[in-house]
């Protein structure tokens, strides 16, 4: 009688186990059904605040600085996108840059920039020992990422103290007058003065206004 009595007692017990996996069971598939919303969030792709006016202008990286020139909408796949038209004077090209994806382009620089820039010009270019073509490429990419103090240290590494034509490498040259002139474009639209003023004032910084007086 008593080995009866034991086995009723195992029974009751794996009843409730299997109670107990069903209950664990729920829990676990319950939550599935939350998640739907954060995918459809995922789908709404934040728009960009910044916002540029008429005549603005505008620095985008791999081509220097530009002004827009209109604010325009479209409707692709039914969806309406708003850009700006951005005009590069130095390359006579025409950007459209979609309003959502302008995390590329940058406001012009400050005077307080501008004369950082001019401070850096003034220091002495450091002497690197490296391959040519590595720190041609180094010198291209500081070119192309839109900052004002990196292209200013290649104007200023890149810039030579004696007859420049002489002392220079054909892609010396190519680098430093890309560097010079990018630079050179964003000192015109932030002083509001001439080119030749720009010129003279990167010159002197750079003391290149000897060797022109001296090659004359």
């Amino acid at each position: 009688m008593p080995k009866k009595k034991k086995a009723k007692k195992t029974k009751i017990i794996k009843k409730v186990k299997i109670k107990k996996v069903k209950l664990v069971g729920k829990k676990v598939t319950a939550p599935a059904t939350e998640e739907k919303p954060e995918i459809k969030k995922v789908k709404k792709q934040p728009t960009e605040k910044r916002l540029y006016n008429l005549k603005d202008f505008v620095v985008y990286p791999k081509h220097g600085v530009g002004k827009i020139t209109a604010v325009e909408k479209a409707t692709i796949g039914e969806i309406d996108i708003q850009f700006y038209k951005i005009f590069i004077e130095k390359e006579k090209l025409t950007l459209t840059v979609p309003i959502n994806q302008q995390s590329k382009l940058r406001p012009i620089s400050s005077i307080n920039q501008i004369n950082k820039c001019v401070s850096i010009l003034k220091t002495k270019p450091k002497i690197k020992r490296t391959m040519w073509s590595r720190r041609a490429q180094e010198y291209d990419q500081k070119i192309n990422s839109g900052k004002i103090y990196e292209l200013a240290e290649v104007v200023k590494d890149l810039n030579k103290n004696t007859d420049i034509i002489a002392d220079q490498s054909y892609s010396e040259r190519q680098l430093f007058e890309k560097a010079y002139e990018r630079l050179k474009s964003e000192f015109e639209a932030v002083l509001s003065v001439s080119p030749e003023d720009v010129q003279k004032k990167m010159d002197k910084a750079l003391g290149r206004t000897q060797i022109l007086e001296n090659t004359e």
